[in-house]
């Protein structure tokens, strides 16, 4: 008698570690510790121009992931200007994930595309070398009503990270979302943390 109950519930133990593997080998991140910090680098979409500190995207991800965002935007750097500073901003936050959102000012000032992705991806190469795993965030092109620019994507195919590509493009496009032409409003930015909340969840790392 006993074997046979153990033989009629077998079916459904072994549904349920194949669904437990499957949803594991979906993961692309790792699992973040509660003491583990995510490090939001960027420039004025990250820094959270036109809101509080408390109502910046990193400040609002902090809340919804309960984990330390660290806020390291700095308002209308280049992608040049970032990497200079990035390699010591990695070894002060020491984060277990980047979400790199940068590259608009670039857009806005006309700089070569090549020079904008090189820097990009030595961030990511950068970020991958010291162990932290990556997001990366796509920016308009020029007209602020097309799509992310398309070196994000490539970017994210050549290094193999995930891509949040529609984002930024969506809400930039709604006035309700807006503190100025480029920038967002408290709900804007909460709309942005919730979206890469839901990235974070999906991908196994929360």
């Amino acid at each position: 008698m006993k074997t046979k109950r153990h033989q009629r519930y077998l079916p459904v133990f072994l549904l349920v570690a194949c669904t437990c593997l499957n949803s594991c080998d979906n993961d692309k991140l790792q699992k973040l510790s509660y003491t583990d910090t995510i490090l939001a680098f960027g420039d004025s979409l990250t820094i959270g121009v036109g809101v509080s500190q408390s109502e910046s995207y990193p400040s609002m991800l902090a809340m919804l992931s309960d984990r330390t965002v660290v806020n390291a935007g700095i308002s209308g750097e280049t992608t040049t200007e970032g990497l200079a500073r990035f390699k010591q901003t990695l070894r002060s936050a020491e984060p277990a994930l980047v979400l790199l959102l940068e590259g608009g000012n670039d857009i806005i000032r006309n700089l070569p595309t090549t020079e904008t992705k090189d820097n990009l991806g030595q961030m990511i190469t950068m970020t991958k070398a010291y162990g932290a795993e990556v997001i990366l965030i796509g920016v308009p092109e020029k007209n602020l009503f097309t799509n992310a620019h398309p070196m994000y994507e490539e970017l994210a195919e050549q290094h193999d990270v995930i891509l949040i590509n529609d984002i930024i493009s969506s809400l930039i496009k709604k006035p309700k979302f807006k503190s100025d032409s480029v920038h967002f409003n408290a709900a804007g930015y909460r709309e942005l943390a919730e979206e890469i909340y839901e990235v974070l969840k999906d991908n196994g790392a929360l």
